[in-house]
């Protein structure tokens, strides 16, 4: 098939802060003590392995991300270590942010440090995944719903949390969300009644719109009476961005003076059922951080968990789509390194970039190759440049430099069963690119160099593949 395509460098559609990455070790489990989770399996190889992924991930010649997500779990606080009343009593004593977190810190610590190295943007948002259990109107691990007499006392959990990341583990926090997929009510029983724990679900805590709302201006307040000042509060995480406009959580926000102004950043996963799932699932839609950006122009609007679909061409589209449809800065896919036995009934959204083995061994599978075609040449700092095709079974994705050292860049992505012939147009752009696919059969392959005559080029895509040039 024949597809027109044409990109545009000169022209920003939006900034970018880069891509970004999630190593999530503590999920499920209802008693640490015995039953240890660590979902990202870095516990169970050698410290050899273990050097060995942090390069394929934060490397020189691995994916370079931007970002990292970083999950505050339920077990930091018990109920007999309560801070005095007021937003700025806090005491870190009361806390043991270390027990359940040593293999998340250790990634992202030893991320940090190579990325450091190398001289490029490094940003943490960290995401709470649950309260502990006796905040909840339930009394009990992944209860419903908040209790009342505790918003204060879970603001300060939250706050406590990212002063320890800050000043302790000296990770350079960005951000603070309030909750994970917490929009998802058909997750519990209707009377809320039971935490529906170790049927394949994760921590959560109910939040309804009219509650985060509410509780944004609140975390605002209790971060900077306590010296978090620079810590931007998102609005939490629904499951994608048709439910964060079509169940209200953009427009209670909008209607709540005091929550806009409280919010740093808009965040929301990115999962798309299609339409035949428009039910529970939905579009990138960018309807809800347009409603917020119309009062807050200046705001970023990241994807905080996306799938990793079918590990293939699929997985790059959405990236697309969380792009130029949603209008996002940043996207962090779903936990990048899996280690499958440790997730009750089987992950829902299996794929991943790297899985680990029971015998300690690991895998670099599919999802790392298609992630890399877009993962290093994005960086933070340069602009989303627009792009059209003629076909919507193809894409063209497009970062122009804006004046960092990254070159322009553009990855043709062609989802179909067929082949697809690009017949594409570069504006303002280089005359040669550096070119790399990946296809079925094929990963990370070099191809020879894409010499472009008066910015025209015709390029054959495989079916199934993801192609990316770089300019020379």
């Amino acid at each position: 098939m024949l597809v027109h395509s044409k990109i545009d460098f000169s022209k920003k559609v939006i900034d970018w802060d880069g891509f970004g990455f999630n190593y999530v070790e503590t999920a499920q489990t209802v008693d640490y003590t015995q039953d240890p989770q660590d979902y990202g399996g870095f516990s169970i190889l050698s410290p050899e392995k273990r050097e060995e992924i942090l390069q394929l991930v934060f490397g020189e010649e691995g994916l370079r991300p931007n970002t990292v997500k970083m999950f505050l779990d339920p077990f930091q606080q018990q109920e007999s270590q309560l801070n005095e009343p007021g937003a700025g009593n806090l005491d870190q004593r009361n806390y043991d942010h270390e027990i359940t977190t040593k293999w998340m810190r250790y990634f992202v610590k030893e991320g940090f440090r190579l990325t450091e190295q190398q001289g490029r943007p490094f940003e943490v948002i960290t995401t709470l995944y649950g309260p502990p259990p006796f905040m909840t109107s339930q009394k009990l691990m992944r209860g419903r719903d908040l209790n009342p007499v505790y918003k204060e006392e879970l603001a300060k959990y939250m706050t406590a949390w990212v002063r320890y990341l800050r000043d302790e583990e000296h990770l350079p926090v960005k951000y603070i969300s309030i909750h994970n997929e917490g929009e998802d009510y058909s997750r519990w029983p209707e009377d809320g009644s039971h935490g529906n724990i170790g049927t394949g679900h994760d921590y959560n805590l109910y939040w309804t719109p009219e509650a985060v709302a509410d509780f944004l201006p609140l975390l605002r307040q209790v971060l900077d009476a306590n010296g978090c000042e620079e810590i931007g509060v998102t609005p939490g995480e629904t499951s994608n961005w048709t439910r964060f406009s079509h169940w209200g959580y953009a427009g209670e926000i909008a209607d709540n003076p005091e929550a806009v102004k409280a919010l740093g950043l808009i965040t929301s996963h990115g999962f798309s059922g299609g339409m035949m799932a428009q039910k529970w699932y939905g579009d990138h839609r960018s309807a809800g951080a347009d409603q917020l950006r119309a009062l807050r122009p200046e705001l970023h609007s990241w994807v905080t968990s996306t799938s990793w679909s079918k590990m293939d061409a699929e997985f790059v589209y959405q990236i697309y789509e969380n792009i130029y449809c949603a209008k996002n800065n940043s996207i962090i896919p779903w936990a990048g390194i899996q280690r499958p036995p440790k997730w009750v009934g089987g992950d829902p959204n299996p794929g991943n970039a790297i899985q680990v083995m029971e015998d300690g061994s690991y895998e670099v599978r599919d999802g790392y190759y298609y992630y890399k075609q877009v993962c290093p040449v994005g960086q933070a700092g340069m602009y989303a440049a627009k792009t059209y095709s003629t076909n919507t079974s193809c894409c063209a994705i497009a970062f122009a430099s804006n004046g960092t050292s990254n070159p322009d860049c553009f990855i043709l992505v062609n989802t179909s069963d067929e082949e697809a012939r690009f017949d594409l147009s570069v504006l303002h752009g280089s005359s040669r690119y550096q070119v790399t696919r990946t296809a079925p059969g094929e990963h990370g392959v070099n191809l020879e160099n894409a010499v472009l005559t008066d910015g025209k080029l015709l390029y054959t895509a495989p079916a199934n593949s993801v192609t990316t040039f770089v300019a020379k």
